[in-house]
């Protein structure tokens, strides 16, 4: 069994928590703050009150200083991102450790450390690409080793050891398809493949459209009646930047015995940096250690697009975190003169109404004004759809304005400093002139001039991420790669700006539903959406679905995070408001405050909905619901009146929550049988009691199902994970993905246990909880089938 999925609680709806790497590091962050305190009072005023991001920005560049450079220059020397020989030699070291000790794909990670570390020309360099070679040939990868072997060769490697790399040339041409044919082609000048994004329809589809209204600004309507299923939206980022140190590389027993020895490996080390495919034979940068990509073709696209000048910023950017590297990317990718262009289409006071809920920028309506629509084109490579994004300057504390401010002041003046790059890097592209002439006259001079409306794009773009950022996110597996079960968790990797995507407006109850893919290769994210185009999408994908049926004219939403099975009215809305600035009214949150207060008024004996701590807890007498109030619990049942303070509450659940994680744990370490007695020592204790609704409950069920699962008791396991099942279809309902992937989980149990009958009895549920959010083609549905046809 493979893939089991934790029912804790999913990240695909947690965009509003926002990481730690999305903001400057804490030294900065304090240095800035003391700027702040440092201010007179009367120029605090004028920062504070300054109607226009152009006008903040500026203030900001004067206030900067060279202490602020200094300062920033001392606290990235903690961030490498230099060529060092000697730290490529010490990760090939590493490498070779792990090639002893039979951990391929950990020494192939390690040996491309070293190689990005290798400085060009190096004798390390290399050294670290032929041990690749052979790591990737154990691991059967048996073209990426040759083009290890090339590498190694065209990079001086010693001739007295050649011989070696000729005899692994040779055994991979005998395991690659074709024999002689396969080194012809191997020799052959590899021609220029077709980009597999040709041809793909990218946007909205036809049955939704873009609506408006004064209120709510630019939104996605239905325009005819959609079918629970159908694709919505199919579109890519404008740009993405890769989340560093959400990864960890296990040696491949797992086990303390393994973790101990363990190295961390990062996003940065394990994906590519434009297009985030997952590769263990990264292709350097050849002027940073730190960005790497899945293929020439991605190094050469990232930088044309933004790498050649953030290059020499590399180690000021990662301290300055993702946030400001992401806005900043965002700026490059267009130039100056599609700055300009966004800018003069509405005279940059295409600002619209600051209370709006939706991320777009709302306004007049363009169709009842003299001037055109900046927004007529949707689509992730619409740098006005970008630029006309909510930033909601207005609405930012000071202190978060200024800190904005000075960290994209403080990274503008940087590059202002350190010049235009060569000619040689097409400075013509960034400046909007002719790209044939690079090296004319005034360009120099245009690049200093121009600095300053660069930095004020980014600075708006910033502060338009703070509301319209989106989290992409793929499955990780966890735990020891050789257990029976392969236990996996989603986790958030990159963070994109979709200017398409972010027409959606906010309920905490959508009728859409989200999938990422990332790569060259057709996934489950957007599989059925890319065979429908007759193509594969190359690169960050994004596929909008309709999660339910939507009427004709019904606005087609999306959650932002606080989503209404996963958090209570109140928590959803104080955060909302928080974040993006609003008090959220939409149905979920109305619907449920009237059930509240009607409840309120009746004193509702009837089985509460889950709504946060208090959901379905049962009274320790009388078996009764408890009800939240406010001096604790209460039973709802009138004859009984049993109460329970909060403390003994927070404090029991508190307790299950611990002895959750020490369960998981132990399995991860491969310790069923501990995991399994600690699960039932649990369930047992005394005082509080869980309804079999309740999510805690059915995280019980869920690790109690996987402890059977791992010791190979399949039928138990199934039994556990039905439990868990129920609590689930409470939580998320139905129709959830979650109770989809809960399902799959428990068609496996079946399969593996012979339990014919009730296998083929979940499938078909399972099959369309998937083909509903997923699509019909993605991968659990092939397993689904090749399981049903095994059955049959």
């Amino acid at each position: 069994m493979k893939n089991w999925k934790s029912n804790l609680t999913p990240l695909e709806a947690t965009n509003i928590a926002e990481n730690v790497m999305d903001f400057p590091c804490v030294q900065w962050q304090d240095h800035v703050a003391q700027k702040w305190i440092g201010l007179d009072p009367q120029l605090k005023d004028t920062l504070t009150s300054q109607p226009e991001i152009d006008d903040l920005f500026k203030c900001a560049l004067t206030l900067t200083t060279q202490d602020d450079l200094g300062f920033l220059e001392s606290i990235s020397l903690g961030y490498c991102a230099q060529k060092d020989a000697e730290l490529a030699a010490k990760c090939r070291e590493r490498g070779n450790s792990s090639f002893k000790s039979r951990d391929y794909a950990a020494a192939a990670l390690h040996y491309s450390q070293g190689i990005c570390f290798a400085p060009q020309g190096s004798d390390q360099l290399s050294l670290c690409y032929a041990n690749r070679s052979a790591a990737l040939h154990h691991l059967q990868h048996h073209q990426e080793s040759l083009d290890d072997i090339d590498r190694a060769v065209k990079n001086s490697y010693p001739s007295h050891l050649l011989h070696k790399l000729e005899d692994r040339r040779t055994s991979c041409l005998k395991h690659l398809s074709g024999g002689r044919q396969a080194k012809e082609d191997h020799r052959r000048p590899a021609s220029k493949s077709p980009n597999p994004l040709d041809g793909v329809e990218f946007g909205i589809r036809p049955r939704a459209a873009v609506g408006f209204t004064s209120e709510k600004g630019r939104h996605l309507v239905a325009a005819e009646g959609v079918a629970a299923g159908e694709v919505l939206l199919h579109d890519r980022p404008y740009s993405c930047v890769l989340i560093p140190g959400m990864e960890e590389a296990k040696g491949k027993g797992g086990g303390r015995r393994h973790a101990e020895a363990a190295v961390l490996f990062g996003m940065e080390h394990r994906r590519c940096h434009r297009c985030l495919t997952q590769t263990l034979c990264p292709v350097p940068c050849e002027g940073c250690s730190y960005s790497r990509y899945c293929s020439i073709p991605c190094q050469r696209d990232a930088w044309e697009e933004h790498h050649r000048w953030e290059c020499p910023l590399a180690a000021d950017l990662k301290a300055m975190g993702v946030m400001s590297q992401l806005a900043l990317r965002v700026a490059l990718k267009a130039g100056l003169k599609n700055i300009k262009i966004a800018r003069v289409s509405t005279g940059d006071e295409h600002k619209g109404s600051q209370s709006s809920p939706n991320r777009e920028s709302s306004g007049s309506d363009p169709r009842l004004s003299n001037q055109p629509d900046p927004c007529t084109s949707y689509h992730g490579d619409s740098y006005p759809s970008v630029f006309h994004l909510q930033h909601h300057l207005n609405l930012h504390g000071p202190e978060v304005r200024f800190l904005c401010a000075v960290t994209i002041a403080t990274l503008l003046l940087k590059i202002s400093k350190a010049g235009p790059p060569p000619p040689s890097r097409d400075l013509g592209r960034l400046l909007g002139a002719d790209s044939q002439s690079p090296e004319k006259e005034g360009s120099a001079a245009d690049w200093s001039a121009n600095v300053w409306l660069l930095g004020s794009a980014v600075l708006r773009h910033v502060l338009q991420l703070r509301c319209n950022a989106q989290a992409i996110l793929a499955l990780q597996d966890t735990g020891a790669a050789n257990s029976p079960v392969q236990s996996s968790s989603e986790i958030r990797i990159a963070t994109a700006i979709f200017p398409t995507l972010s027409l959606l407006n906010h309920s905490c109850c959508p009728n859409t539903s989200l999938r990422f893919s990332t790569g060259t290769s057709v996934s489950a994210d957007c599989s059925e959406s890319v065979t429908e185009y007759g193509s594969t999408a190359r690169g960050v994908t994004v596929t909008v679905r309709a999660s339910k049926a939507i009427p004709a004219g019904q606005e087609i939403l999306h959650c932002y995070g606080p989503h209404s099975s996963r958090m209570a009215t109140r928590e959803r809305q104080r955060l909302l408001q928080e974040q993006y600035y609003f008090l959220c009214q939409c149905e979920a949150c109305t619907q449920r405050q009237q059930q509240e207060e009607e409840e309120e008024a009746k004193g509702s004996e009837s089985t509460p909905q889950w709504s946060g701590v208090g959901g379905g807890l049962v009274c320790g007498k009388c078996k009764g619901f408890l009800k939240e109030g406010a001096k604790g619990f209460i039973c709802l049942r009138s004859s009984c009146g049993h109460r329970v303070s909060a403390p003994e509450v927070s404090r029991r659940l508190q307790e299950i929550k611990a002895d959750l994680e020490k369960a998981v744990d132990l399995m991860e370490r491969e310790r069923p049988d501990e995991a399994l007695r600690l699960l039932r020592r649990t369930q047992n204790q005394p005082g509080l009691t869980l309804a079999e609704t309740h999510p805690l409950q059915g995280e019980l069920a869920d690790a109690t199902a996987r402890a059977h699962a791992t010791m190979g008791d399949w039928n138990n396991a199934a039994s556990y994970l039905e439990r868990s099942a129920v609590a689930i279809a409470a939580q998320y309902g139905e129709d959830s993905i979650e109770l989809g992937r809960q399902l799959f989980k428990l068609a496996q149990l079946h399969f593996n246990g012979a339990a014919r009958g009730p296998a083929l009895s979940v499938i078909p549920k399972v099959r369309r909880l998937f083909c509903l959010h997923v699509g019909p083609h993605c991968d659990e549905i092939q397993e689904l089938q090749a399981m049903e046809d095994c059955l049959r």
